[in-house]
């Protein structure tokens, strides 16, 4: 017997089939009829369940009495009230602010409600980001300042109705495997087009691939909109109807001119001619991006760039068009819509008194319970505990001491904190190992909620596997925290998630994300997950793509047209560090830091168990470097051991290490996008030596 839920890796969303023996949870198999995956699965989801059952669980709380003792084994009520006695200390000592929190994108949607609300109104915390601020920041202020709210305008069908597909800084291939498969699907025979340094194996696979220098996006598609306003190739009737600024925009990218773009990009002039005249004689053009785009200095201004192309050629609204950001996490925009982070619950703002009363009234608590200004982004969280403003951390499903931009000293920052807590499935973490108390996590299949797909689609998760010892649910976590904190009563009506899943209904509605047609949980399963926004019961079958009648979620109903100049890296290469880094996935079969897909035997063998740099054969050659060598790669910050894979994937200047492996953050460099303060992960000056030639770095 199998019953359905989604998968808790990536934003695609995908449906899997559970299969139970005896009433155990013993396989999975791809959904057939479900309209996100249409019965594919990559490595991955086949072994999701093998995380689970790792001997290496956490299986119950872990206490440090001491900063110089290890952690040891206690019931639950003894780390709840280590855990409240030792945050209320913190606030009595250095006030409310000084406790803070890091979510993720990899729990429920009713647990990031329930932890903001909880940390938020119930203790009086301010701070709180997720580690959706690494991936999805960047997407997010783009679409609220171009759009009028962060909407996502697109449907996984749009894949395959598109006669162009231009893929930005986006290796599905690899990032989104079921994606991939969809536009194979494509009947239409599209041009699909890849901008990107490497030559990844989407752009392998591509009809057209531009290897653009890193982080000249920005001026690569002013160049573009330059071409295509001078050829004419603007839906005039569009712009004039649904949007504002194209005058000034125009004026602004007269100066882009294909000489200074070819300069500045490394593409020739002819080369940018072919890709404008694609995008200008596609009937259906969809522009797709993800962490090339978002992950960079600039990012904000390079997503609403890609806004901007679609909306002076007409093309969102339609079938086969649209701006279009992937997200990374499998449920980063349950984060963007409801963990209290970067907004106030339903995509509202905290600054806003309306808002806040709204809110209030809806939730039956006092207005002056919720915080009137925005938490701090999550390096301004990190800076705090530099600068000694921050004085409690509590970090939920996440792991920061492996993930974080430039994370040398991340280790030496948490023993500033007078106390770390840690919530997670495994104690084995990098973060885990740091903390002073540890509170053992279920997993996905071992707790029930919904996730929010790229596609904004609503899916659901299933309880088919029980947690291991004492592990609970961070749903179960939070109700213990508030009810230990004092404030339980203020939850009372989150008594489970699906009774949580219909308050974030009611505080979805009127709201662009209203979801209050949907009828339960049942009604996902019946319905193949619903996406917002879904009013009527009647539409739950239907795909919804946005903007379909021209109109956007600014108060006049236009978009945007947004617009900047340019900016450098915050690091240029060097005489002593002359390469620049890039990183990303390394392969379908890894996941972040690797703490659930190393679990696998079967995924482990699909990746390399080593760390290893791409580098080109020019570079190698002049380095006297030979193909699988072990090197040292460094930066101002680091170094790290690899193994060189010579490959002319990469451009001669650029080497490529995938995120994935420990060493990789030591090399990066903490530099940030100002508008959305997410960290731009793959521009950084290093130096590749033999390990005959290692030099130290401080």
């Amino acid at each position: 017997m199998a019953s359905s839920m989604v998968c808790g890796f990536c934003s695609v969303g995908c449906s899997l089939d559970v299969n139970t023996k005896d009433g155990v949870a013993v396989s999975l198999t791809p959904t057939r009829e479900y309209p996100v995956n249409l019965g594919m699965a990559c490595p991955k989801g086949w072994e999701a369940l093998t995380p689970l059952r790792a001997p290496d669980r956490a299986t119950t709380p872990l206490l440090r009495t001491a900063k110089d003792q290890p952690l040891e084994a206690v019931d639950w009520p003894t780390a709840l009230d280590a855990m409240v006695s030792r945050f209320k200390a913190v606030q009595a000592t250095y006030g409310p602010e000084a406790v803070a929190f890091i979510s993720t994108g990899q729990i429920a949607s009713e647990e990031m409600a329930l932890l903001g609300a909880v940390a938020k109104f119930g203790m009086g915390m301010v701070h709180g980001d997720g580690n959706t601020r690494q991936c999805m920041a960047t997407a997010v202020v783009a679409y609220k300042e171009s759009f009028g709210f962060d909407a996502p305008p697109y449907t996984y069908a749009d894949l395959e109705e598109s006669d162009v597909v231009v893929l930005w800084g986006a290796n599905p291939c690899i990032a989104h495997p079921i994606l991939w498969e969809r536009i194979l699907r494509n009947p239409h025979h599209p041009e699909i087009v890849v901008i990107d340094p490497r030559v990844t194996e989407t752009a392998a696979a591509a009809t057209q691939h531009y290897p653009l220098l890193p982080k000249s996006d920005l001026t690569l598609l002013y160049g573009l909109a330059h071409l295509l306003i001078a050829w004419g190739a603007v839906d005039k009737d569009f712009v004039n109807r649904s949007t504002e600024g194209f005058e000034g925009f125009a004026v602004h990218v007269e100066a882009f001119t294909p000489e200074r773009v070819s300069a500045a990009t490394g593409l020739p002039v002819d080369a940018l001619e072919l890709l404008a005249d694609t995008i200008a004689s596609g009937k259906r053009v969809s522009f797709w991006w993800t962490m090339g785009v978002n992950q960079s200095h600039e990012g904000v201004r390079v997503a609403q760039a890609i806004i901007d192309l679609a909306l002076l050629t007409g093309n969102i609204g339609r079938p086969g068009t649209g701006a279009n950001s992937i997200t990374g996490q499998c449920n980063a925009m349950g984060s963007r819509l409801w963990s209290n982070t970067t907004n106030l619950l339903g995509g509202r703002a905290f600054t806003d008194p309306d808002a806040r009363a709204e809110v209030a009234g809806i939730l039956r608590i006092e207005d002056s319970r919720i915080p009137d200004r925005a938490s701090w982004a999550y390096d301004q969280i990190v800076d705090g505990i530099r600068e000694g403003t921050i004085k409690a951390l509590w970090i939920v499903a996440t792991n920061t001491a492996h993930s974080w931009i430039a994370k040398r000293d991340v280790a030496e920052l948490f023993a500033k904190l007078d106390v770390l807590v840690v919530q997670d499935m495994y104690p084995t973490t990098e973060t885990a190992q740091l903390a002073d108390i540890v509170l053992p996590a279920a997993g996905w299949g071992e707790k029930e909620g919904t996730f929010v797909n790229s596609e904004r689609r609503y899916g659901r998760i299933r309880r088919v596997v029980r947690a291991p010892g004492q592990a609970l649910a961070d749903f179960s976590i939070f109700k213990l925290v508030a009810d230990a904190w004092g404030c339980g009563e203020m939850f009372e009506e989150w008594s489970s998630p699906e009774a949580t899943f219909a308050i974030l209904q009611r505080l979805s509605a009127g709201r662009p994300c209203d979801i209050t047609g949907i009828d339960g949980y049942d009604h996902l399963d019946a319905a193949g997950g619903v996406q917002w926004p879904a009013v009527g019961v009647g539409e739950l079958g239907r795909e919804r793509r946005l903007f379909e009648d021209g109109r956007f979620l600014h108060p006049d109903g236009k978009a945007r047209f947004v617009w900047e100049e340019p900016r450098a890296v915050a690091e240029p290469t060097s005489e002593d560090f002359p390469f620049v880094l890039l990183t990303g996935r390394g392969s379908s079969s890894q996941w972040h830091t690797q703490t659930r897909t190393s679990k696998s035997a079967i995924l482990r063998t699909l990746y390399p168990e080593k760390p290893y740099v791409e580098i080109s054969p020019a570079d190698a050659s002049a380095l006297g470097v030979i193909p699988d060598e072990w090197v040292r790669v460094c930066s101002v910050r680091g170094e790290m051991e690899a193994r060189a894979f010579v490959t002319p994937t990469v451009a001669p200047g650029q080497v490529f290490v995938p995120m994935h492996y420990a060493g990789t953050n030591l090399l990066t460099k903490a530099s940030f996008d100002p508008s959305s303060r997410q960290p731009s992960y793959k521009s950084a000056a290093v130096a590749v030596r033999r390990l005959a030639e290692r030099r130290r770095y401080s």
